[in-house]
């Protein structure tokens, strides 16, 4: 008997899945900026105080997060200057992703705590994850898999090009 289900595969997950504990544990949030290759760090943006990246385990192709460079809890306790560039670059975010990929909506919000769902509850960051009409948005619930269109090397190409253009600096 022919099986009806289609499959999907997500083998990025598979490097998640492996990870040990341990490493799972860890804040990458403050070695990612430390290092020079934006690319192999997945950073599409820097700012003074704050960064975006790509999030390498997506809701979404182009999920990125808005990052403060210094290990920080809560919204309140970011400084004044870093709560600025933090929503400046949420919306830096939205106009990078508009940019590059058009999409039709986003979800932006933030997970605070570990019991609200935050995979690094020591290190605030805000996501913004793009949405098109007719998107994969049952597949996490029903499937427990989400769909991917394009690989995470492609998309920090189209992300990082839709930067530049939108932000390059003023020569």
């Amino acid at each position: 008997m022919p099986n009806p289900f289609e499959h999907l595969h997500s083998y990025w997950r598979m490097e998640y899945i492996e990870t040990p504990e341990a490493i799972k544990g860890k804040n990458p949030f403050v070695a990612l900026p430390k290092t020079k290759n934006d690319r192999e760090s997945l950073i599409v943006f820097r700012g003074n105080t704050c960064f975006l990246l790509l999030n390498r385990y997506p809701y979404n192709a182009g999920h990125l997060l808005v990052v403060p460079y210094r290990e920080v809890v809560d919204l309140g306790d970011l400084t004044a200057e870093e709560k600025a560039e933090f929503l400046e670059l949420i919306i830096k975010g939205k106009a990078i992703l508009t940019q590059a990929l058009n999409p039709t909506g986003f979800n932006v919000g933030m997970n605070l705590g570990a019991s609200a769902g935050a995979g690094i509850p020591g290190h605030l960051h805000a996501h913004i994850v793009p949405r098109w009409t007719g998107d994969t948005n049952f597949m996490p619930v029903i499937g427990q898999t989400r769909v991917l269109p394009t690989s995470l090397e492609r998309m920090w190409e189209r992300l990082r090009q839709a930067a530049e253009e939108l932000y390059r600096p003023e020569a």
